[in-house]
Parts: C-alpha cells; sequence; structure tokens
C-alpha cells in the first residue's frame, strides 16, 4: 500500500510534507480537539488510522469561507485505509471507535504551540454528531473555552 505520493496529492496539498505525527490513544470513546495553528503556522494534514477506528472531524474556520463553521466526519479505520487531507483553516479532531487507536498525521507545516488554536469538542455552534456518548478527554481538551460570540475565523 502506498501512504503518501506527492505528485498525486500535489493539488490538494502543495506545500511539501515537512513533520509526520503518530499518536496512540488507549481508550475507546476518547475525543482529542479540536485543534489548530494560527496563521502563518496553518497547516495541511493528511490524517490516517493506522490501528483500529476513528471518527475523524474537520470544522472550517476560514474567514469569509462558504462552508464557515460547517464540519465533516467521516469513519477512517485500518481495514478501510482511507485517509482524510484537512485543509489549511480547519480545526481538527477525533473520537476513538475502538480501543489502542494509532493516528499518522502529515503536516505540510511544523508544530508551533504557541500558534495552536482550540475549539471545544462540543461547541454549541457547530452541533457535531460524535457517535459515542460520554466521551473521555484529556485535561488539555476538556479545557478549550468556547468559542466567543463575535468569533469571525481566521485569515489565511
Amino acid at each position: 500500500m502506498r501512504s503518501y505520493c506527492h505528485d498525486e496529492l500535489a493539488e490538494l496539498a502543495p506545500k511539501p510534507i515537512v513533520q509526520i505525527n503518530h499518536s496512540f490513544t488507549e481508550r475507546r470513546g476518547t475525543i482529542r480537539g479540536l485543534h489548530f495553528q494560527h496563521p502563518p503556522f496553518s497547516e495541511t494534514k493528511m490524517v490516517r488510522c493506522i490501528r483500529g477506528g476513528i471518527y475523524d472531524v474537520a470544522v472550517d474556520i476560514r474567514k469569509d469561507s462558504e462552508t464557515f463553521m460547517r464540519w465533516f466526519g467521516v469513519e477512517l479505520t485500518q481495514k478501510n485505509n482511507s485517509m482524510l487531507i484537512i485543509p489549511e483553516g480547519f480545526a481538527h479532531g477525533f473520537q476513538t471507535l475502538e480501543p489502542n487507536c494509532e493516528i499518522l498525521y502529515l503536516h505540510t507545516a511544523r508544530y508551533k504551540p504557541e500558534a495552536e488554536g482550540s475549539i471545544s469538542w462540543n461547541e454549541p455552534a457547530l452541533r457535531i454528531s460524535w457517535p459515542l456518548e460520554n466521551p473521555s478527554l484529556s485535561k488539555k481538551d476538556a479545557n478549550h473555552e468556547p468559542l466567543p460570540s463575535n468569533f469571525v475565523g481566521i485569515s489565511l
């Protein structure tokens, strides 16, 4: 199986891959996210679940976008070998559908902690339909602030 082909993905991710992360989540039902990087450190992410299964979510937070504040969710599993490409200007999160999930992330920008932004997994303005109730959350993800009522998105 080919995991990445620059020529085939160049139009969707025109910047080079500069970082690859591998995460492990032990508990079924865990939600991680929603995370993004503020400009000028915005990134395209390519996400694949290589063990177990996740419900992966991308939220458009681009200022003036036709799909501003809309979300998209899809199952990524070890069996379906699907990959989700998340463009710059989108927040990203996932919920584990099985225990012991491993995820690979390909990034077009290096992680900058000072540029990290977040949105609460249960942000009322989004109404994301997570598949499993009573999620497990890390301390970091449990403490994301709600979006301010005047949130207008990010400019790329």
